[in-house]
């Protein structure tokens, strides 16, 4: 894709998904409370699945630098000691890397000098983001999720490093899953990034992994989704665009204000929703309360 086509997809969608200059919120607002409301009726058996992979603190070839857990306490001789004592502990990590699960907010991408909807990027500094940060989803994400399986629609077990998962894939995944993505919405997009590192072990995620090519957020745009979820990154590398590195979160975050989760896992949600005969579920998405952050871990939680 040329520099030029892309910027005017992103023109195109920014303009098409234009918001009043106060607006903070983005595709959330498509989330509204009657469809909130109305995603409670996706529950039918009470079956819960985690989309989250678990945090590693062990370096690999995906995660140099991995999250910290350090145990403060008990001391040494409290173990066994009468009494009290309590077990204690720290944790540290990168958000934004290519092995944990997390949201991003919508002050994580900054493009030509601005944020979403043309907030100055000045807004973020060193003590954190000043608009548009995890403070805008403190309330959490609840909504109709649908995943959309595109190993299974290919017939294979995953998609490899550098494909593209383009807009025809995803309205051919949803014929095939007898399901339609629509207004509010989680969009939840399996390429199997999580299965290919589980059986292969992990590799350079940074420099090669499968993710949703940049035209294929027309599709976003048109359903009116609120939310994009994947178990890769969501962007491809190589990027389909030389000059961008990472088209997809410029064109979903920035032009259409569509909050991300990246390096989700779906290999329990898969087999829950084919086991069930439907590819659509209430979920659940709590963001740590983290008011100036760029973003945050989350556990996703699909109920069934």
């Amino acid at each position: 894709m040329t520099a030029e086509a892309f910027r005017q997809l992103y023109e195109h969608l920014r303009d098409g998904a234009r918001r009043s200059p106060d607006d903070r919120r983005g595709a959330l607002n498509h989330l509204t409370p009657e469809r909130v409301l109305a995603a409670a009726a996706e529950v039918r058996s009470g079956h819960t699945v985690s989309l989250a992979s678990p945090i590693e603190t062990r370096p690999g070839p995906d995660n140099p630098e991995p999250a910290e857990h350090r145990m403060t306490g008990p001391a040494p001789g409290d173990i066994g000691a009468d009494g009290l004592h309590f077990a204690l502990d720290r944790f540290a990590m990168n958000v934004h890397g290519d092995a944990d699960s997390h949201l991003d907010a919508l002050c994580h991408v900054l493009f030509d000098g601005e944020l979403y909807n043309g907030v100055p990027a000045s807004t973020v500094t060193r003590d954190g983001a000043g608009s548009l940060s995890l403070d805008v989803v403190r309330d959490g994400i609840v909504g109709r999720g649908v995943l959309l399986d595109i190993p299974r629609l290919r017939g294979v077990p995953w998609l490899e490093p550098g494909d593209h998962v383009t807009a025809d894939d995803l309205t051919a995944a949803e014929a095939a899953q007898g399901v339609r993505v629509g207004p509010g919405d989680l969009l939840l997009v399996r390429v199997g990034h999580r299965g290919r590192r589980r059986e292969l072990g992990a590799w350079d995620a940074a420099q090669a992994r499968c993710g949703l090519h940049p035209t294929a957020m027309r599709f976003l745009a048109e359903r009116k989704v609120a939310v994009l979820g994947g178990d890769g990154n969501n962007d491809t590398a190589p990027s389909a665009v030389a000059e961008i590195a990472f088209p997809v979160h410029v064109l979903a975050m920035h032009a259409l204000g569509v909050h991300l989760m990246d390096y989700l896992q779906f290999e329990e949600l898969a087999p829950a929703c084919e086991r069930a005969g439907r590819w659509s579920f209430l979920c659940v998405v709590a963001p740590l309360r983290l008011p100036a952050a760029t973003g945050s871990p989350v556990n996703p939680i699909a109920v069934l």
